[in-house]
């Protein structure tokens, strides 16, 4: 039902002055959490604890599916009205504790009217029936169409494109997803099995998280699909989810994963979930997404004959550390992207040079090099510039990868590797399942280092011009280029 205040059907029993009462009410408006770069994406006022989304898949993925969401919340702050981001979908009712609620859209926000005020410190369950239209605009993300279903492109900010909730890194939550489609078809999400129920034509499939995750990073498969186990590093269950008809020609790709894993726990610590795989999916993205426990590739990552086997490896590598770093430790702000990005593309940079001698110094030489181009054409590392409006993942440009990476790599110089190999097991076990800032990693580096670095990341995260290389006095960086010159990879820069 459309939105109308309370007090506004309370004056409109006791008087006739229905313009003047009117008048002085607020009108809905979509409101966020002051992200500099989404400024309204969250939601102020509280905080979700879970969410538990129904979806009924009914065989076309061109065709909305009818959804339920239910958000356990706690109130932060006093509230009559509750926003959630939502876009992308009809709505058809709402309820807030069990009472029906009116509700209104305003920009991308569903603004709800809660039945009784909410006190701060209330826990609230805000229930929605809606239909996840998978149609539209894919460039922004959300639902992705695939030769035989759907699977999710959340990030950065394409998760409310397909359920409404607090559509922000710095408010994760656990996940229960059931999703029901016809037999025919296989269902994985992110987190663990957790019941199927089979009724005459369709399966019921469960599955939740046992750790608390960011929107941006849910991911439900829905296919004519193949789930292959194996075993990772002290015992952890490995579930890939492939097209059935690749499931052979995947096979000599899926296979190296336990071996990944175990090099990235020798790197930082444990692996920080109850489970990881590959998502593996017909479909063209541009891009590859390190959506929780469930990493999403494109088939022709592995199909194709473009890519080297070492750039492949290297490309599973970066998607695999960010679940330490992006997942496990999400950025509390989108302009602390570059934490996500840089330590990706660094450990995927090692492993290269590990496994198939590619000189990490040779990489980061020629990162220095474009440096101040990177810069110029998409902001300093951690101030990057805003993302196009009609195209978000413009966000993910050259200077958050390697022009983050080589921050990273600048540090080690700094601070030399013993202090550096600390920071990095440091900071992924002291902010595990949390959302951290860019300032206190650096308040941490400092610690471990034993001495102030403020002056070196000032320069090197927020300068306009790249410092100079620790260590390397001879690098120069090169004259900046036409920043319309400078692509936006959406992976790791293709081999040359």
């Amino acid at each position: 039902m459309p939105l109308t205040s309370r007090r506004l059907r309370a004056a409109l029993l006791a008087t006739a002055s229905v313009t003047l009462v009117a008048a002085t009410l607020p009108a809905p408006e979509p409101l966020g959490i002051g992200d500099r770069l989404f400024p309204h994406l969250g939601n102020p006022g509280y905080d979700v604890l879970a969410y538990d989304i129904s979806l009924t898949y009914k065989g076309s993925n061109t065709k909305p599916l009818d959804a339920v969401t239910t958000i356990d919340a706690r109130t932060t702050a006093p509230l009559d009205r509750i926003n959630l981001d939502f876009a992308r979908g009809a709505v058809r009712s709402v309820e807030v504790n069990g009472l029906a609620a009116e509700f209104a859209t305003a920009g991308e926000d569903l603004v709800v009217d809660a039945p009784v005020p909410l006190p701060d410190g209330t826990p609230v369950r805000i229930t929605v029936r809606h239909t996840s239209d998978p149609t539209g605009d894919k460039a922004n993300g959300g639902w992705v169409p695939t030769a035989d279903g759907l699977a999710m492109a959340n990030q950065a900010d394409a998760a409310h494109r397909v359920f409404p909730g607090n559509d922000h890194p710095a408010d994760k939550a656990y996940f229960t997803f059931r999703v029901t489609a016809p037999k025919q078809f296989t269902v994985v999400a992110g987190g663990l099995p957790a019941g199927q129920r089979h009724h005459a034509d369709t399966t019921t499939w469960t599955y939740r998280t046992e750790h608390p995750m960011a929107t941006e990073l849910a991911q439900v498969s829905i296919g004519r699909s193949a789930v292959l186990h194996r075993t990772g590093p002290r015992g952890l269950p490995v579930r890939d989810v492939v097209p059935a008809a690749d499931r052979e020609k995947l096979e000599p790709w899926l296979k190296k994963t336990p071996a990944q894993l175990a090099w990235m726990e020798n790197q930082v610590g444990p692996y920080p979930f109850e489970t990881y795989g590959l998502l593996v999916a017909d479909t063209e993205t541009g891009f590859e997404l390190e959506t929780q426990t469930l990493s999403l590739f494109e088939r022709s990552l592995f199909t194709g004959s473009g890519y080297p086997e070492w750039y492949v490896d290297s490309v599973m590598v970066h998607e695999l550390a960010h679940q330490w770093f992006g997942d496990s430790v999400s950025p509390r702000s989108w302009s602390d992207l570059w934490l996500n990005e840089g330590h990706a593309t660094w450990y995927e940079a090692r492993y290269a040079e590990e496994h198939a001698k590619k000189p990490l110094e040779r990489r980061m030489r020629e990162a220095y090099a474009r440096s101040d181009t990177w810069r110029a054409a998409g902001g300093p590392p951690a101030r990057p510039d805003v993302p196009t409006p009609d195209h978000k993942i413009s966000l993910f440009r050259p200077v958050v990868y390697d022009g983050s990476a080589l921050i990273l790599y600048a540090l080690r110089e700094e601070i030399g590797e013993a202090a550096f190999d600390r920071l990095e097991r440091t900071w992924v076990r002291a902010h595990r399942d949390g959302s951290a800032t860019t300032q206190q990693f650096t308040t941490l580096a400092s610690t471990i280092a034993g001495r102030d670095l403020t002056a070196f990341f000032d320069g090197w995260l927020y300068g306009k011009k790249t410092p100079p290389m620790p260590g390397h006095p001879e690098w120069r960086t090169d004259a900046p280029r036409d920043a319309a010159a400078v692509r936006s990879p959406a992976r790791a820069p293709k081999p040359e």
